[in-house]
């Protein structure tokens, strides 16, 4: 039996053969040519081709994966567009053939990509530039993409996989993705999570382990290679009673979130984009409680405009049917930089320009937003949330900007309905001015990630201090306690919707601290409603 560690991307056990993802192998070779013009038509011959077979990738992941994890392919589609200028200075300049022109940009724009360390999200796009590179090349070749079509489910490995390659596979046939290359922040990544199967990154599987017996432990991060029968005995065991509880669970679909005694509690979901909504209704969420608009500036090249952005929450509002959708206003800064927004490195950013903080000083990106939330909120029922709040100020500069907006709408006949305005409560500063809040807003939402650090003076980023966070705290837990009962005196209602909305050891404790609402990652729902129905 073989061990092989790397990074885990999402949890779960998966238990299969392993089949090595093939790749079509098109050798690029540097050849001399006579006539650069012609070359140059050949590449765009090539290139409208290329097109053409993202715009069927991106239409075919909408159906499968939505529409937010399909536009990785229009970033393809600007890869592709930005080609133009390099490949036909390489041709003219040094008189050589479209294949090495287009190659040799790939690996120049890959090059560039891997060097950004400061933004994951970029850096993790190398693998996007390659795969478009070869497109084209096969496109001129004549070359044919491999389908990779399985016989039976299977534990898929690749040194890493590109969008386009995920995107045709048959997903009902992989049961784990494990790449040796790759990131959190891939596309491969996401796309598990969005699947809800194991992966692993940055794990050294050899390339003979194609067609024998694997085992993915997406929790410790590892995966078996021909597992001993004793190993492979208990991961049986352990999938067999996962798959029970699994089922157990899917019966407390439909039932009401209620404690035997009557309390009634709202259970939400967490979701960073449109293709996270069908796990959000496979787990039953009464709505959802955390929309993090931020992943549709981290997703983007520019400031995406309010056209873009109110598509996104018009098709959430609408997809959800009537049930209640919180959208948090721009959160970036700190640990999710954007380069386009050209902010400058700071020594502590956590403590730094973020959030609110970036609205009320840029107020032509926060009208932006505001403007495509009130004209999504005619479509559903919609509410605003401002985050990373510390002062009464800032809550009322918020709402006369909002105020502000709404007015123009008004006066352009724009539909849109009024929308409950809530607050992130996550610095100690809101809590202890909460009563004061409470009589501005509709409603808390109480981040506990962030409170955590700020109450603890510690970087929940530091792995070097993990034994330090503990969210457990009974400082936290008492500013939890401060900040429901100063809602409720003011009639704004409370909800939690950090990690610790999540955690089973504290949903009991959390109900009789007199919470409204949690919210949490969509696949806690369920066993997060059985604990309190389970309570008197």
């Amino acid at each position: 039996m073989e061990m092989y560690r790397g990074k885990a991307s999402f949890k779960g056990v998966a238990i299969g053969r392993i089949a090595e993802m093939k790749k079509a192998s098109t050798v690029v070779r540097r050849t001399h040519i006579e006539d650069p013009d012609a070359e140059i038509e050949r590449y765009h011959r090539a290139k409208e081709q290329a097109q053409s077979e993202i715009l069927a990738l991106k239409e075919k992941a909408e159906k499968e994966v939505g529409e937010a994890q399909a536009e990785i392919f229009e970033v393809h589609a600007m890869f592709l567009d930005d080609f133009d200028d390099s490949v036909e200075n390489i041709i003219r300049e040094q008189g050589v053939n479209a294949e090495y022109a287009v190659a040799a940009t790939g690996d120049n724009t890959a090059a560039m990509l891997a060097a950004m360390e400061d933004n994951p999200y970029m850096q993790a796009r190398q693998t996007d530039v390659k795969d478009v590179a070869d497109r084209v090349i096969r496109d001129m070749s004549g070359g044919d993409g491999d389908a990779n079509r399985f016989s039976e489910q299977v534990i898929l490995v690749a040194d890493d996989l590109a969008p386009s390659e995920t995107v045709q596979l048959d997903k009902s046939m992989v049961l784990a993705f494990v790449t040796r290359e790759g990131s959190t922040n891939s596309h491969t990544a996401i796309l598990a999570r969005t699947m809800n199967i194991p992966a692993l990154c940055q794990t050294p599987v050899p390339k003979d382990a194609d067609g024998r017996m694997g085992i993915v432990d997406g929790a410790k991060g590892v995966i078996y290679v021909d597992p001993d029968e004793e190993t492979l005995a208990k991961y049986r065991r352990m999938e067999e009673e996962e798959a029970e509880k699994a089922r157990l669970l899917k019966e407390l679909k439909g039932k009401e979130t209620v404690t035997k005694s009557g309390r009634k509690i709202r259970l939400y979901a967490n979701i960073g984009g449109i293709g996270d909504l069908n796990f959000v209704r496979d787990n039953d969420a009464a709505g959802i409680g955390l929309f993090r608009s931020e992943f549709l500036y981290l997703q983007s090249k520019d400031y995406p405009t309010e056209e873009e952005q109110f598509k996104a929450y018009r098709t959430v509002v609408e997809m959800m049917a009537g049930k209640e959708v919180v959208v948090r206003t721009l959160d970036i800064g700190a640990d999710k930089q954007i380069d386009y927004f050209h902010l400058d490195k700071e020594e502590n950013p956590a403590l730094g320009y973020r959030a609110i903080r970036i609205c009320l000083t840029r107020e032509d990106i926060f009208r932006t937003q505001l403007r495509a939330l009130y004209r999504a909120s005619a479509y559903g029922n919609l509410d605003i949330m401002f985050p990373m709040i510390t002062s009464v100020w800032e809550v009322e500069r918020a709402k006369q900007i909002a105020s502000e907006v709404r007015a123009e709408l008004t006066a352009q006949s724009v539909p849109f309905k009024e929308v409950p305005l809530g607050i992130m409560v996550e610095t100690p500063a809101a809590v202890m001015i909460a009563d004061e809040l409470a009589e501005l807003v509709d409603f808390f939402s109480i981040g506990t990630n962030d409170l955590t650090q700020y109450t603890l003076a510690i970087d929940r980023q530091n792995q070097k201090l993990d034994r330090f966070f503990n969210p457990h705290h009974p400082a936290v837990l008492r500013e939890i306690q401060m900040t429901i009962e100063a809602g409720h005196r003011h009639n704004t209602w409370v909800g939690i919707c950090g990690e610790l909305g999540a955690d089973p050891e504290l949903t009991e404790t959390f109900v009789k601290m007199g919470i409204d609402e949690l919210s949490m990652s969509p696949g806690s729902i369920l066993p997060v409603r059985k604990i309190i129905r389970e309570m008197d």
